[in-house]
This record gives structure tokens, C-alpha cells and sequence, in this order.
């Protein structure tokens, strides 16, 4: 993946089975077991999804003894939201200098059309 953190974020967002675990993990810490229980891929697959999310910073993971217990990790949320603030930001300066620059078009009379 390449860009900025911002699009590697949303990259990593586009599969479905990685926001799947993101919404299992928005509850509480599981391990990975836990995690791949319930969905339709294997668990190292399970695994591997979940090292592409920790490298965007969208999870983070604690050994506890033999168990790697991930949770969601708020750093790449905020990459991801500063990117739509400024986004957004930018977009609606525009609308409003397009929008305060367009003739006005009268509307008809009522009941006329």
C-alpha cells in the first residue's frame, strides 16, 4: 500500500472481512480465535487481515500468555478522519464560492409550470 496514512486506512477498509473484524472488535478485546470464530475465512487468513490493520494503527494487539488479544487502536481513525475533515473542509469552501457565483434562477410562480 502506498500514499499517506490517511489512504492506506482506507485501503485497508475496502476489504469486507477486515471491517467485519473491526465491528467484532468494536465490543471488546478478543484473540484471534475468538475473532476468526465467527467469520468465513480461516484463521491464519484471520491473521493476516489483522497485521494489515495493525499496520495502518486501526488495531493493536497484547500477548497474554500464549494468545495475541487485539483491540481497536484510535491512531488510524484519526488519520482516516483528519483526511474527510480537511476533505469535507475544502469541499464545502468550493460549494459555497460556486454557489455564491451562480446566477440565481428565479423559481416560477405557483401553480404554474
Amino acid at each position: 500500500m502506498a500514499g499517506s496514512a490517511a489512504e492506506k486506512t482506507f485501503d485497508a477498509l475496502g476489504n469486507p472481512v477486515r471491517r467485519r473484524i473491526l465491528h467484532i472488535l468494536s465490543d471488546r478485546p478478543r484473540a484471534v480465535g475468538e475473532i476468526a470464530h465467527g467469520l468465513p475465512v480461516s484463521r491464519p487468513a484471520v491473521s493476516r487481515h489483522l497485521r494489515i490493520l495493525e499496520k495502518v494503527h486501526l488495531v493493536t494487539h497484547e500477548k497474554q500468555g500464549n494468545r495475541n488479544v487485539f483491540r481497536l487502536d484510535g491512531d488510524g481513525w484519526r488519520s482516516a478522519r483528519e483526511f474527510l475533515d480537511g476533505f469535507w473542509d475544502v469541499s464545502l469552501a468550493r460549494f459555497k464560492i460556486v454557489a455564491e457565483n451562480s446566477p440565481r434562477r428565479e423559481s416560477p410562480p405557483r401553480g404554474r409550470k
